[in-house]
């Protein structure tokens, strides 16, 4: 049966052509995304759907999705689609993160200009007939110093062209390793705060996730620079707009530029007509060149995955065959659950990633399990990595991957190792699969336990002495944490212990303070552990 796609947002025609000569049926009905209703009534005739922003894909739009196998989203956000219940669902997600990178880079490019030398506000004042030039004094880039706060695909190309516009460069990014930082020409700070006052500009180039909401506070504005300019053209959420606003009211900030902002689309906002104040409508990734690329691309892409089975830049399945599949599923689901395990307990940049593979698992499609790995670590820092992107991301930012595979060499039938390497130290994570095809927690940091894995965890150590669990069990009971699994493990009597719980709920900050208010705890870290569904239409890429 021919498959049948649904291009609900504004796609370039000549996407929706590559669709019908692949020998896809394509309706293309640019409205319907922004009507609820209409879509959750159509929906469940349709194989495929793509999408840019303006369709948002929820809970109630996949219900009614019987049909749907893949959403494609032409561009990188995928906020406007539930991928946990498209997952349920079996619903492939992809989007394309690498269409529209140059060109947000260039905005945030050009709207450093424009707040530097105060382009809108002149050209709005010419146009009304004013001949204003002494009103409008900016300053050169030439001689300043740029921050970039994250250093990725598209900050990275912010500070090449910012290097060839004569600037000096400070980047904060946890996982940009020196070596990289180097080889890019720039100067990697450790510490946001040692790069605040420092900079003439800042530039944001990170996603939204917990870590990095809010990350230019008040508190961290007021550390900047008197006369410092700030970009954002990343995402809304990232700075604090009204102690932005106030700041530029008082004369410390001198200008800001921004094309994102935390409610959108912006009505209202208290950045808006303060002097020196650039915004725009999210035009980050609006070019012609951009919007072609990413919609020729989605459209590739689920075509590939309708037709063949072919999975690429898929944020919730890696990319394997069918008959690997049925075997690997529960390996796969192991690899990602160590590399977020040991993702979230990293807090250094990451300079190698060292996977070993033993017994039977050395014999599967390691490329899979790999990517697997390497974007359960990086999803720490960028939650839309997927197991296509990942390596190329790390690769990126000089993360250096190193496998090894070898016979069987131990009690297991299998298992997989993961050493995540910075400058300072080594922490390793190894793991298998049973025979019930549950993934298991079998060592950490060289001391061996058996821990069923869960979506909210609990790590510990602490120093082998009586008295511990007693401690641990009275301060999660007291703040009413609920324990599903309990798993110890020592290096020896005496020694470094471990304590690894399986909870039924997400474990709050002010538990964890209250772990450590005790002082018997060397370490206390919630950690939230990926799970992704199994696998149902896949095929290798080769």
């Amino acid at each position: 049966m021919t498959p049948k796609v649904l291009v609900s947002d504004k796609l370039s025609e000549t996407a929706v052509q590559i669709f019908i000569d692949r020998g896809i049926d394509v309706d293309f009905l640019p409205e319907l995304g922004k009507d609820k209703e209409a879509l959750a009534k159509n929906i469940g005739h349709y194989d495929g759907l793509a999408i840019r922003s303006a369709t948002k894909v929820t809970q109630t739009i996949l219900r009614n999705a019987h049909k749907l196998k893949v959403i494609g989203r032409a561009g990188i956000g995928t906020d406007n689609i539930d991928k946990e219940a498209a997952s349920k669902k079996g619903i492939v997600v992809m989007n394309t993160p690498f269409g529209n990178m140059t060109t947000t880079a260039e905005h945030a490019i050009a709207m450093m200009f424009a707040v530097a030398r105060q382009i809108p506000q002149a050209s709005a004042s010419t146009h009304a007939g004013r001949w204003e030039k002494s009103k409008f004094m900016g300053v050169e880039l030439t001689g300043k110093t740029l921050g970039v706060i994250g250093a990725g695909n598209i900050g990275g190309i912010v500070c090449e062209r910012a290097r060839n516009l004569k600037m000096k460069i400070l980047a904060y990014d946890p996982f940009l390793s020196k070596d990289k930082s180097l080889e890019m020409g720039i100067e990697k700070v450790e510490d946001l705060e040692n790069l605040l006052p420092k900079v003439d500009f800042i530039t944001l180039h990170v996603p939204l996730t917990d870590m990095t909401r809010n990350i230019l506070s008040r508190e961290n504005l007021e550390k900047t620079k008197k006369g410092v300019r700030i970009i954002n053209c990343a995402r809304g959420g990232l700075v604090d707009e009204i102690a932005l606003s106030e700041l530029i009211k008082s004369g410390h900030v001198a200008g800001a530029a921004f094309d994102v902002f935390e409610k959108e689309p912006a009505n209202d906002n208290p950045l808006f007509n303060l002097p020196n104040v650039v915004c725009t409508p999210h035009l980050g990734a609006a070019t012609i060149e951009a919007q072609e690329n990413v919609a020729l691309q989605v459209a590739e892409q689920m075509s590939n995955y309708l037709l063949e089975g072919a999975v690429e830049n898929a944020l919730n399945m890696p990319s394997m065959s069918a008959e690997e599949a049925k075997v690997m599923g529960p390996w796969v689901k192991l690899s990602q659950y160590l590399g977020s395990f040991a993702g979230q307990m990293t807090d250094e940049p990451v300079k190698a990633i060292n996977i070993l593979y033993d017994g039977v698992v050395s014999e599967m499609n390691l490329q899979a399990l790999n990517s697997s790995v390497i974007s359960g670590i990086m999803s720490k820092a960028n939650p839309d990595v997927n197991m296509v992107s990942a390596p190329i991301i790390a690769k990126e930012r000089g993360i250096k991957i190193s496998t090894t595979n070898q016979d069987k060499a131990g009690a297991f039938a299998g298992y997989i190792k993961v050493t995540v390497v910075t400058d300072n130290r080594e922490r390793s994570v190894a793991g298998t699969v049973f025979s019930d095809g549950k993934p298991r927690f079998i060592q950490i940091k060289g001391i061996n336990i058996d821990s069923e894995i869960g979506p909210h965890m609990l790590y510990t150590t602490n120093q082998d002495v009586p008295g511990i669990i007693g401690v641990l069990g009275k301060t999660l009971g007291d703040n009413n944490v609920n324990i599903a699994n309990f798993t110890l493990g020592r290096s020896e009597a005496g020694g470094q212990a471990i304590a690894l719980l399986y909870v039924d709920n997400t474990v709050s900050s002010e538990v964890i303070e209250a772990l450590k208010a005790t002082g018997v705890f060397g370490q206390a870290k919630a950690l939230s552990l990926i799970h992704i569904s199994e696998p149902t239409r896949l095929r290798r890429i080769a």
